[in-house]
């Protein structure tokens, strides 16, 4: 989802809505990865050397915090008008990571950025970005991010210290579920040194755009 990555959760509810479309020379790039593997970093830096990529905000019904705007880091919905968006076909995919706390990808926000002549670049997790490329196939390019290893994972996410053991082993387990879906992306790129995962970013990209469909 959006730079702002949300948190993940095993108990979620998940869901897509496939639809024809129109669209033309419309493009869109999306970054998954497991959680901790640097990919809003690398998504951060593609949108300020890349001035033709604009970011997707995601829409959530977990509350403003102070530092938020509406319509800057996230659309935020009552947990009654995102699940009526749900139902009205509002969505390309959304999640409900804990009970009542959705996060979803607008179709309207991908129309609004492609009317200003932009491509859309994705921040979301694994599921949400094959439900992305399964909808727009050839318009999508799917990256996966994937560390170096699962152990140097593992200790970037304890470094972190935001979890306790028992909420860390089930984020490492639901890491260990996505890297199994890497094979299901266009491309996999492994983040070992950061300078040389944004030259290979930027380079997947930039051929990704030039490309004639």
């Amino acid at each position: 989802m959006t730079a702002n990555q949300p948190p993940m959760n095993e108990n979620k509810q998940q869901g897509s809505v496939l639809e024809e479309s129109k669209l033309g020379n419309h493009k869109l790039v999306i970054f998954s990865a497991p959680s901790g593997s640097g990919k809003t970093t690398v998504v951060r830096h593609l949108l300020k050397v890349m001035p033709n990529l604009e970011f997707s905000i995601s829409a959530t019904t977990r509350p403003m915090r102070t530092n938020e705007k509406h319509g800057h880091d996230y659309y935020f919905y009552s947990k009654e008008e995102f699940e009526a968006g749900i139902q009205n076909g509002m969505f390309l995919e959304y999640e409900e990571v804990y009970e009542g706390v959705y996060y979803g990808t607008l179709k309207s926000e991908v129309q609004r950025l492609w009317d200003e002549g932009k491509a859309v670049i994705f921040d979301v997790d694994v599921e949400g970005g094959l439900n992305i490329k399964k909808i727009y196939a050839d318009k999508a390019l799917a990256l996966f991010l994937r560390p170096p290893s699962l152990e140097i994972l593992v200790e970037r996410l304890r470094s972190r210290n935001t979890e306790t053991e028992e909420q860390l082993a089930v984020r490492i387990a639901k890491v260990k579920s996505e890297l199994k879906f890497e094979h299901r992306f266009d491309k996999v790129i492994v983040n070992d040194v950061l300078s040389d995962t944004f030259v290979t970013a930027e380079q997947t990209v930039a051929s990704f755009l030039k490309s004639e469909d």
